[in-house]
């Protein structure tokens, strides 16, 4: 079995040709050969396969064998995936998935994807959508305890559901022991991605992020978008923002509702495995 294994910002994921080979049982599959000991190893693992409504479809899985409807830095990965394995031929690519179809805008140079911007689409909080079990118009500064300690938070959908957390110093916060609490909280009852963001300037943010069904992670594309759009409508930041992840840069543009993440996608080596 050929498969591609890519990084976006430091976002690890495996990706298969799901159009010229057929697979079955990708969740056993995602939790096998993710494992970073005894598989390939991945936060992910993405599969591109015919689509009916676009250009093509991305099937896609967490680590711990979830499906996930979504993933930011994922779809980068994906797009130079399908471009440079001749799945599909245009720089424009209407793609598939789980929380509808995006758009892919790509930047080519000798037929190598360089950069690659995402329309992510529009930014839903009603806690029905996300969802979060309140009774509120949407999401915005509200308040949990977690470990015993007040936090405000707010929720956003994009893509995935994501709560974000604005702090002074992300240095002095227990990302991985709050954001797994919060992850699997009774409040959300499909899970919840947990995004800390730190202002450090009006266009620039930083931020840490524990991921539903894959937990730490260097970098997420939907968190990315949810934490600049959160701190965007608190007014804490312009409509372009960068933001600093552990393993890399993105850029977000936010017009209205509407949300656009850029950033880079990296193949960082090809191989096989044998898979029955």
């Amino acid at each position: 079995m050929k498969f591609n294994k890519m990084q976006g910002a430091g976002n690890d994921f495996i990706l298969l040709d799901g159009i010229r080979n057929t697979y079955e049982d990708y969740s056993t599959m995602a939790k096998q050969l993710c494992n970073r000991r005894y598989g390939i190893g991945g936060d992910g693992l993405m599969i591109a396969e015919k689509s009916d409504v676009a250009d093509i479809k991305m099937v896609y899985y967490n680590s711990d064998g979830s499906k996930g409807e979504m993933c930011g830095n994922g779809i980068r990965c994906f797009s130079k995936f399908v471009y440079e394995e001749e799945l599909v031929n245009t720089d424009e690519i209407k793609i598939e998935t789980g929380d509808g179809v995006k758009t892919a805008y790509l930047t080519v140079d000798n037929d190598v994807v360089k950069e690659v911007t995402i329309y992510m689409g529009i930014a839903r909080m009603s806690p029905k959508e996300i969802p979060v079990s309140l009774n509120t118009e949407r999401v915005l500064n509200e308040k949990i305890s977690i470990k015993g300690k007040e936090l405000e938070y707010s929720a956003v959908l994009i893509g995935v559901p994501h709560a974000v957390i604005i702090e002074d110093d992300l240095e002095k916060v227990d990302i991985n022991s709050i954001g797994e609490e919060m992850e699997k909280h009774s409040l959300f009852p499909k899970r919840i991605n947990v995004n800390f963001i730190e202002i450090l300037e009006r266009n620039k943010i930083k931020i840490k992020t524990w991921e539903r069904g894959a937990g730490r992670t260097l970098a997420c594309g939907t968190g990315s978008c949810s934490g600049a759009y959160i701190a965007n409508l608190l007014g804490m930041v312009d409509e372009e923002v960068i933001v600093e992840t552990e393993g890399g840069i993105l850029k977000i543009k936010i017009i209205g509702d509407e949300v656009f993440m850029t950033g880079s996608a990296e193949t960082t080596f090809k191989g096989e495995i044998e898979w029955e």
